[in-house]
Order: structure tokens, then sequence, then C-alpha cells
């Protein structure tokens, strides 16, 4: 995986959060969440993997929607925060976290019903076999998001720590063919890169993001969005 060795410092697990997810980025926090609630609803009472968790956004959120959750992640600091988040926080469902290597889950053939990855794939070095290996051990269902080739990420995607892999909608589907997978939905979002939402205060990216969001309606500007959510079914 691509920035490993910076991700699993524990320094970058304490502010993770913080730099990505304030100001601005709590619109993409909130974003993020809806496209997974909207593909995996209803929640209650389902069995969901969280690969690449970090802190437990995802997890926390399914957890307290009355899933039983498991969220996997190889870093123990970002894992820590995870938990942390947990302690004042009253779960409808249950929530456990694993340490474990998302190329090899250490869980047997058809275990989840539900098995996402939100932040992950894009950083992949193997990604037909990293979806092998999420349908493996899914039923059901796979929920995951990649950032776009042809957007705006790609100007400034050299400059990540963690760098990024973008793909064309195009090798997607050659991926969801090859690994037996069905599209049920896909959502494209966000013209304006991540990394500018995160850099603004709320007061400034609220009317940014309404732009965006008008913008990005016409069908004209599907390719240009820099993420995708894509929401998948096991054949």
């Amino acid at each position: 995986m691509k920035g490993q060795e910076w991700y699993q410092a524990d320094d970058v697990a304490e502010e993770y959060d913080d730099k990505r997810f304030s100001k601005g980025g709590q619109l993409i926090d909130r974003r993020e969440k809806e496209a997974v609630l909207e593909a995996i609803m209803p929640v209650e009472d389902r069995n969901i993997l969280e690969i690449a968790c970090g802190t437990g956004r995802f997890s926390v959120m399914l957890a307290e929607q009355g899933a039983d959750v498991i969220g996997l992640d190889i870093s123990a600091a970002m894992l820590q925060q995870g938990r942390k988040k947990t302690q004042d926080v009253a779960l409808e469902g249950t929530l456990e976290f694993l340490r474990g290597d998302a190329g090899r889950l250490p869980f047997p053939d058809d275990h989840f019903d539900t098995v996402i990855a939100m932040r992950f794939f894009h950083l992949a070095d193997d990604p037909e076999g990293f979806l092998e290996e999420m349908r493996r051990v899914s039923r059901e269902q796979i929920v995951f998001d990649t950032f776009n080739r042809f957007s705006a990420r790609s100007v400034y995607n050299w400059a990540l720590p963690m760098g990024s892999r973008l793909y064309s909608k195009s090798e997607v589907a050659v991926l969801l063919a090859k690994t037996d997978l069905t599209l049920v939905d896909v959502e494209d979002d966000f013209i304006a890169p991540y990394g500018l939402y995160r850099s603004i205060p709320n007061a400034l990216a609220s009317p940014i993001r309404a732009v965006d969001k008008a913008v990005g309606e016409l069908p004209v500007t599907d390719h240009l969005a820099s993420v995708s959510y894509w929401n998948t079914r096991v054949r």
C-alpha cells in the first residue's frame, strides 16, 4: 500500500480526523457517510466488514445504526483512535476493531453481508486482487469509492503524501467484470477536489459546495467528478 509507513505513524493518527474532517472537510465527511448509508440501507442487523477503517468514521456510524461491524486496519494507531470514539457512544449494534492486512483478510468465504472500503481503493497496489479478496468474504454486497482520472484531483495528486491511483469509469467496469460483481449504482460527486474543502472554513466551503453540486448535476460534467461511489452485488 502506498504511504504505509506515513499512515501508521502515531502523530498522523492523532491528527487524521482534525486535518481531514474539520472546517470544510465536514462537508466531505457528511457526503461520504450519506453515500455509504444510501448504498447499504437498511443497516440494522447487517453483518458488515469495513476494510481500512482508519479511525472508525464509518464503522462507528454503522454500529450506531444497529449493524454488527468489524473494522479492520493495518495501523494500530488508527485503531486506537477508533476505540476512543466508542467510549462514550451508545451502539445499537456491535463493533470490534481488528488489525489486519486488506490483501489477506482473516475471515472465511462468504462471511459478511456487506464489505465496504472507503478512502482505500486508490491506494491498492493490486486493485483486482483487493477486489477479489473483498468479494471472497462477502456474500451479498461490496461498496467502495474511487478517485477519478479525468478530474481536478489529477492536478495535485503527485503532492499527496500517500499518492493516489486514479481510475476511469471503464477501468472500474473491467475490474467488476473480472471479479464477477454486478454494478447496482454509481454516484459521481465533487467537481472541486477534496483538498480545496479541507483548506477553507465551513463558511466558505458551504457556498462552494452549493455551486459544485449544481454544476455536478449537469450531464456533461459527469466525467469531471473527483470521486465515484460504487455499490455492487455479488453474483
